[in-house]
Formats: structure tokens, sequence, C-alpha cells
């Protein structure tokens, strides 16, 4: 359902609180990050990627005479990592990190992040409950939410209306619809082979929880009954034939699939859209929005899906200035100019904000162009979407290894060589190990 791509992953789910004694390795750090002018100005340095950052540190420059922010554009996410890790060891951080959900248990366990909810927890309620416990492990704050994920179907209304499909509302009704698509030579949806984040959420929205705390130990089960529930739905798409696989390494590829009609949905979050209106030339005003299918019989339910610029601006435990690094922090994501750009398509990434009332912002985020007569209703669909996302699902402390492990394992699910349910097994046993050779304690 293309939620990544093989250059990039972007994740936003909410962190369970968890008990971390006993289940994390922490260790201490020193406050080298961030300086003092002789002025007596407070400089802050900033690391991040996302479009629309540098106008935002620009525009909290101007209006704050004490405290100042310097910014460094990062590539992308994973080389966030990469570089933060190094300036971790190196005793250097800066003392603010654009990042995402799944990362932050993992750096929480290095003792790289700072609780900062003496500084922002008053400020909670701004916020909509997935994005704020999205920066939150054991009730303790260690950024401030950046954006939201609202997940919805975008889909070719104008394909449906032709073949006499409706608009599914069960994952079961999606598979119907792929077989009267799949008639007509229109795949319902693609499949890339190094996106393994198709089965992580729909495993999320059936209520699977692959980590847990149990006691002292770190609870793994990659074969819940929500797992098994995600798997009976890929599997069916993938037996069928319903699904193309196009990667995402060749995107314009990928694009042009659903612009030429060769592929009919998407299950995505606003900051795809975008993507789509610079690549298409085609389909413009075809396009409509519906929520996301559900298991036979639940209530709507969204997963925390994915989202191009990070779901937290985290702070250091390095940062010498901790409280000033959370208010700019909570400036960042409060302030309506700010959020303004980081929001628009054309000078942000088109995000949701994090805000608990973001509704004035939907229209923004939504794509008049693409969708055309269809955009009034798309505005509702997304608004609802934010109060069904998903809040407990907990990342693991060797999420990017266990990530990883999993994309050789869903490639073979996509070509046939192996079941998912088959590729579940092996992540139980390979989890387990892994998180055992780490010294951490673990039951599974």
């Amino acid at each position: 359902m293309n939620f990544s791509s093989s250059r990039r992953r972007f994740a936003h789910a909410a962190v369970a609180g968890v008990a971390l004694t006993g289940l994390l390795t922490a260790c201490g750090g020193s406050d080298s990050g961030g300086g003092t002018q002789a002025s007596g100005t407070v400089t802050l340095p900033y690391w991040g990627w996302a479009n629309g950052q540098e106008a935002v540190v620009k525009a909290f420059n101007a209006s704050h005479q004490n405290v100042k922010l310097k910014y460094t554009k990062v590539t992308d996410q994973l080389t966030m990592q990469k570089q933060l890790t190094n300036a971790v060891k190196a005793g250097n951080a800066p003392c603010l990190v654009q990042n995402t959900a799944e990362y932050v248990t993992s750096w929480v366990s290095q003792g790289a992040l700072a609780d900062i909810s003496r500084y922002v927890g008053s400020k909670k309620a701004e916020f909509n409950p997935g994005s704020w416990a999205a920066a939150q492990v054991q009730g303790k704050v260690y950024g401030v939410p950046t954006s939201s994920a609202p997940n919805f179907t975008i889909y070719r209304a104008d394909l449906f209306k032709k073949y006499g499909v409706e608009t599914p509302r069960t994952w079961d009704d999606f598979i119907a619809a792929g077989k009267v698509l799949k008639k007509h030579g229109v795949k319902i949806t693609n499949f890339a082979g190094e996106d393994p984040s198709t089965l992580e959420v729909l495993a999320m929205q059936a209520g699977a929880h692959w980590y847990a705390i149990d006691g002292d130990s770190w609870k793994v089960d990659f074969q819940d009954a929500g797992s098994l529930k995600a798997a009976r739905v890929i599997q069916a798409i993938i037996d069928n034939g319903l699904n193309s696989t196009l990667s995402f390494a060749d995107y314009a590829a990928v694009q042009r699939t659903y612009d030429e009609g060769h592929t009919a949905t998407r299950q995505i979050s606003t900051w795809q859209m975008a993507g789509m209106v610079q690549n298409f030339t085609k389909s413009f005003g075809q396009w409509a929005l519906s929520p996301w299918p559900t298991y036979a019989g639940e209530a709507a339910k969204t997963p925390a899906g994915t989202n191009l610029t990070g779901s937290v601006t985290l702070v250091t435990q390095q940062c010498a200035h901790q409280q000033q690094a959370a208010e700019a922090a909570l400036w960042m994501s409060t302030d309506p100019g700010a959020v303004q750009t980081l929001a628009s398509p054309t000078t942000g990434n088109g995000v949701m904000p994090a805000l608990a009332d973001s509704g004035s912002y939907v229209g923004r985020t939504v794509s008049e162009k693409l969708l055309g007569k269809n955009y009034p209703a798309a505005k509702k669909v997304v608004t609802d979407s934010l109060g069904t996302i998903t809040t407990d699902w907990t990342f693991g402390p060797d999420w990017t290894a266990m990530f990883t492990e999993m994309q050789a394992g869903w490639a073979k699910v996509v070509s046939r060589e192996q079941t998912v349910r088959q590729l579940l097994a092996h992540m139980q046993a390979w989890t387990v190990k892994d998180l055992t050779s780490r010294g951490i304690s673990v039951k599974g």
C-alpha cells in the first residue's frame, strides 16, 4: 500500500508507556549541546530534514531575542539516525532533533534524550492524543509532537463508477472489489517488495502488539490474533493477484500506474498526495477519499501511519539548555505561522499538524486539484480519521534492525516465495534471538 520507499521509511505511531527499569540499558550524557554567546543569547543546534523548517527557524529567530536556533538540514530520516548516533558517541549531539516515533524508545534506551515533562507537560491538551503519545515513554515526555498522520483511502472514483464497484467499507469488501477490478485489468493496490509497513499497519489496525512489556521483560508476539488477521487479508490480495508489485526504486513508474488507471487505490496520509499532484498528468479530478476499510464487525480504526516530516521534535540529554530547547520545540509546533508553513504543500510538506484542533488546516493539506468535485467530502474524511488513530502501539528497542530483517522476508512474500504467516513466524524467532543477544530480557 506504499507507505514508504526503499529510499526512506517514515513511521508515525504512538509509543505506549513502558516500564524501562531492567528493560533498556541507559547511559548518561554530557551537557555539551548548545552554547551561550557573549551577549547572553542561547544558541540551540537543530537538525531536521523536512521542507519548511528553515523558514520556521527564520521566523523563530526573528521573534526571539535571547534564544536562537541554528538549523542543519539532514538528507533524510535514515541519515539522521546515523549522524545522531555518531554525535551522541562524540558528546556533541544537537539540542533539537526531528525524528519519528519508531525511534523514541531506542534513543531513550541509549540515554540520548532528555525528559522534558516539566517544561511541556502542561500543554498536553493542545495536542491530539495519538501525537502526544508518540513523544512519550513510560509517561515521560521526550519531545514535542510536530505532525499527525490521518490515514485514509484514496481511490479512482471514475474507475469504481465505470465498473460498478462500491467503495469498500471492510477489508472483505476491498478484496471483493479487487476481484472485480482485476477482470478489467486494474489492480486494486500496490505492494512494493521493499515495504513491509503494509503488514505493520494492518496488524496495528487489527490490535496486534508485536512488542509489549511483561513485568521486567519485553514480550514479543508476531503471531497474535491481530497479526494473523492482517496476514489473512494480505495473503488473499496476493493469492488472487489483486496487487501490482512496483518498487519505489522506480518512483515514476509507481506514480504512472495510478495516473493511468492501472492501480486504483492507495492507503495514505495527506503528505503523500503532494507526490501525486506533482507527478500526475491525466487523472486530476478523478480521485476521492474514503475511510480506511475496517475488519468485519469492528468499529473504525486507523493505524498510526507513516509521516514524511517526522512526528516529534526531540530534546537531547546532551543539550545544556534543555528548557529553552523544549520551549523552542513547543513554539514550532504551536505558533500559527509555523504550523501553517509546515502544513502547506507549497511551503512545507502538506502534513497535518499535531494540534488537537487542526480542522482549519485540512483544506490546505488536501489537494482540490487532485480531488475535483470530491474535495469537500474529502475534508470530512480526513478530519474523521484523526479521531480513530491507534494510540497503543509500542516500538521495541531493536525496531530498526527488526524492520530491516522484515524487509527481506516481505520481498519473498510479495514474490510468492513464502506466505505472510511464514514471515511472521520467522520474525517471532528472529526478534527473540536478537533481543536476547543484546542482553535484553525477553519473553516470546
